[in-house]
């Protein structure tokens, strides 16, 4: 059976796969897969469309007039009756709103102002339209509009008929003792008796959240009464404009649009127009950003789809029936959710480009503005690929009862996946059935205890098993393409038994929440962690956070002499090849272009000049003469990793390999050959990690950071470890191969270890007792490595030599990555080159 799959499945994985020559592996002239700001009108012909339709953009600067005029047609002469033309429109982007069919497609814009007066029409861009491109279609702007509901409540009419059908037995839910606990709370609070409420309006704004919650849910007059006596009293005082915060804005625009809308008949005529006077006051700071082309032409402005979007959103659905405005406001969040959500819009995996700490935040948006658009436009919104690929990548990202995978600000606070992550899970778990979201929500049991999202849970009118397994073809890895990562696991359904490896090589670089870790991996066993990145999420610019915690020298990846990568979306990296079975786990990631120089990113340099901290080589930062740094790393399931790192660079230099641990490290020599022991009394296991290289390196470590965190900054009952962080400093060289082979060993378990034959065959090692390698670790020499295990007959191999499998001859691509194992329950080859990532901005050729 295995030589029927072999002649089955080889050549139609070779050609799906192989997009680009494995012998251009290296530093390459594109500066960057994504523009932080937009420079570059999207899309063009270098850019590969992520969905079908494509929104067109154009950058705010190129904009000379109030209003962007969008044509777009297969015809470049633009024929009138072949042509889509837009409307005048305000801001930078256009949605078709239909299927676009194959071929190539041409568009242009022109600025039209105020006075209708238009400019010639810009330069004819195209782009291509392939089978192969996801379709998502949403209905136009009229639709939704002509669709909203006329009366209130309606900031949440998808849960109106639920919540009404559920007050008879609300008493009996499950969440109902909870909920009451937190709002009795938010009852005892006197805010409408203090002379100056505005000072607590982030106070009021949580207990608003809870006091909405349970009116909305019990329809229990007093708490009406409550959130109308705290708005009257801040009705009494003059709106304090000087609360500018963009979160102390959305906090204002909260509290007042949720009583306005659950209690628009309580209100007098005044005070509802006092209400709508204030909220559109303040929401001139942050809130009414459709005219300056700037979110659409932003990567990822943080903060804005955290939680502003959405509160823009929600003004326009108060108001939009009645204010021109709000109306506009409305149409511009439509049509932006369209263009360039979720998750940038540039993100299908379900993954957060940021990371696993911030990407609670993100949560609430993620399910409220699916679920009111769906419910409006009657088209589901969860079909968008992101939505589709989300359940599961929660449950890769983050398993239950273990660490995350470590990526992005914040990362290390939680040590399980938290209220927020957890219901969102419960979200689609109702909504999609999703059964990685349904396991996930049942291992965890956290999502009860997220207060954002509760009155979705109480108004839903869907369920979902409260027993499921993993889906039974549950994959060993998950490769991340958009975001850069591969979370691969030997056994997500027992955490005791699980090898958690996470590795990133991010197309977003290192931009705002994202770290500069290119080629980093973290490992987890048994739910905790082996090697992980270090430091401490205390505050986003300070010494500590700049020096060791984002800078590259606290994650497991490498320097150059001394020199990390720079906070900026220049410095990306890419996973270009991904390959799994039941056996073996594999990922390539290409950190080349990484090591750039100094930040571009102005909020960057602000910050470095606030604190006084200078981007200098002293402090790590600075050009190299890199070339390639490509990094080979694969998890033999069920406990054995193996890295093979390529490094070149136009001159000598000095590579750091770095690797952080939260207990000490025994150190090891013998010649070149370097062991790294260390030990975990907690969960009752050893790691070792073996080094090999035909350079020799200087071993160190310590537990103390470059720059130690802020004791005055640290949360009171949460501590603070120092961590330990070994280096292997290399000899100056142009070019070095290292093979790094991980063995983790529970306790009580038969003792093995890498053998390495450095007299007879110096490529050769013995792992475990299983598993043969060999690997070129001349760098004069094409890259090689080979892994396999004779009795079963799994193996990988990267190189140009061709192979003999099961008896038979096969004939690769020279430099491409092979892989014989069972996928999917067949015996199978799958071979691959490098998949670049879609660039979004400017390609040079």
């Amino acid at each position: 059976m295995k030589k029927q799959a072999i002649r089955q499945w080889a050549l139609i994985l070779v050609l799906v796969l192989t997009t680009m020559p494995a012998t251009l592996a290296q530093k390459t002239n594109l500066e960057r897969v994504h523009e932080n700001v937009r420079v570059t009108p999207y899309p063009q012909q270098d850019n590969p469309l992520y969905l079908n339709p494509s929104p067109l953009i154009v950058p705010a600067q190129m904009r000379k007039a109030e209003f962007l005029q969008f044509q777009l047609s297969q015809n470049q002469a633009f024929p009138a009756e072949k042509t889509i033309q837009s409307k005048p429109l305000p801001w930078c982007m256009f949605n078709p709103h239909t299927v676009l069919k194959n071929g190539t497609w041409y568009w242009r814009f022109r600025s039209i102002s105020k006075d209708k007066k238009a400019t010639e029409w810009s330069e004819t861009y195209h782009f291509n339209v392939t089978e192969d491109v996801p379709q998502f279609v949403t209905p136009t702007f009229d639709t939704f509009f002509k669709n909203l509901p006329k009366a209130y409540p309606r900031m949440y009419c998808f849960l109106n008929k639920g919540l009404e059908k559920g007050k008879a037995t609300i008493a009996t839910h499950p969440e109902y003792k909870e909920m009451k606990r937190r709002a009795d709370g938010a009852m005892n609070n006197s805010y409408e008796t203090n002379p100056q409420p505005y000072k607590a309006m982030a106070k009021i704004a949580l207990d608003f959240n809870f006091l909405h919650t349970i009116y909305r849910a019990t329809g229990e007059k007093q708490y009406a009464d409550k959130m109308l006596a705290v708005i009257r009293a801040l009705l009494a005082v003059p709106h304090d404009m000087t609360l500018n915060n963009d979160f102390i804005c959305g906090d204002i625009l909260d509290t007042f649009l949720q009583v306005y809308d659950a209690c628009h008949d309580q209100l007098t005529d005044a005070e509802r127009k006092e209400i709508e006077k204030r909220v559109f006051a303040s929401a001139k700071y942050h809130h009414k950003q459709h005219r300056n082309g700037g979110v659409e032409n932003h990567i990822f402005d943080n903060h804005y789809w955290q939680r502003t979007f959405r509160e823009m959103l929600q003004l326009g659905v108060m108001f939009g029936d009645t204010r021109d405005d709000a109306k506009e406001i409305l149409e511009y969040c439509y049509e932006l959710w369209t263009a360039r959500a979720p998750a940038s819009a540039f993100n299908h995996d379900g993954e957060w480009h940021n990371g696993q700490g911030y990407f609670n935040a993100n949560t609430k948006t993620l399910w409220y503005v699916p679920a009111l658009l769906s419910y409006v436009t009657k088209t589901d919104f969860l079909q968008h690929p992101f939505y589709k690929n989300l359940g599961r990548a929660l449950v890769y990202a983050f398993p239950p009862r273990s660490k995350s995978a470590g990526f992005g600000d914040g990362n290390e606070k939680e040590n399980a996946p938290q209220r927020q992550r957890v219901a969102l899970a419960d979200y689609l778990a109702r909504e999609l059935q999703d059964p990685y979201a349904i396991w996930y929500c049942n291992e965890t049991k956290a999502a009860t205890g997220d207060f954002d999202s509760r009155l979705q849970r109480i108004g839903s009118l869907k369920s979902y098993p409260a027993s499921a397994p993993l889906p039974a073809d549950a994959p060993k890895a998950l490769w991340m393409q958009d975001t850069g990562e591969l979370l691969a696991h030997s056994n997500l359904n027992r955490y005791r038994e699980n090898t958690f490896l996470s590795f990133r090589s991010s197309p977003f670089g290192s931009g705002s929440h994202t770290l500069a870790d290119q080629n980093g991996f973290n490992l987890h066993y048994r739910g905790v962690p082996v090697y992980r990145s270090t430091g401490y999420y205390l505050h986003f610019n300070d010494p500590h956070n700049l020096l060791s915690y984002r800078h590259t020298r606290a994650h497991n990846t490498i320097l150059v002499d001394g020199i990390g990568q720079p906070f900026t979306t220049r410095a990306y990296g890419k996973i270009v090849r991904m390959l799994s079975g039941k056996n073996i786990s594999y990922a390539c990631g290409d950190a080349s272009n990484a090591y750039c120089g100094l930040t571009d990113y102005p909020m960057w340099k602000k910050n470095f000049k606030s604190v006084k901290v200078e981007e200098s080589v002293a402090n790590g930062f600075g050009e190299t003469p890199l070339k390639k740094y490509r990094r080979h790393i694969l998890l033999l399931h069920p406990n054995i990793v193996v890295i093979y790192d390529e490094l070149e660079a136009e001159k000598p230099v000095r590579w750091d390999w770095l690797l952080h641990s939260p207990v000490q490290f025994k150190l090891d020599e013998n010649g070149k050959d370097k062991t790294l022991t260390t030990y975990y009394p907690e969960k009752k296991f050893t790691s070792t990690a073996y080094m090999f290289s035909n350079s020799d390196c200087t071993l160190s470590q310590t537990d103390k950071f470059f720059s130690a965190p802020d004791p005055k900054k640290m949360r009171k009952g949460r501590s603070y470890p120092n961590q330990w962080h070994m280096t292997a400093a290399y000899e100056k060289s142009t070019a070095n191969r290292i093979l790094t082979v991980i063995l983790l060993l529970p306790d009580g378990s038969k003792p093995y270890t890498v053998i390495h034959d450095k007299n007879g065959t110096p490529n050769d090692f013995i792992l475990a007792g299983k598993w043969k390698l060999r690997a070129q670790l001349d760098p004069k020499q094409p890259a090689e490595l080979l892994i396999r295990d004779p009795k079963s007959g799994v193996l990988f191999s990267l190189g140009n030599k061709n192979l003999r499998i099961e008896g038979e001859d096969y004939k690769r691509t020279p430099g491409t990555s092979v892989l014989f194992d069972e996928m999917d329950g067949k015996w199978t080859i799958h071979e691959m080159s490098d998949i670049e990532p879609r660039p979004t901005g400017k390609v040079t050729k």
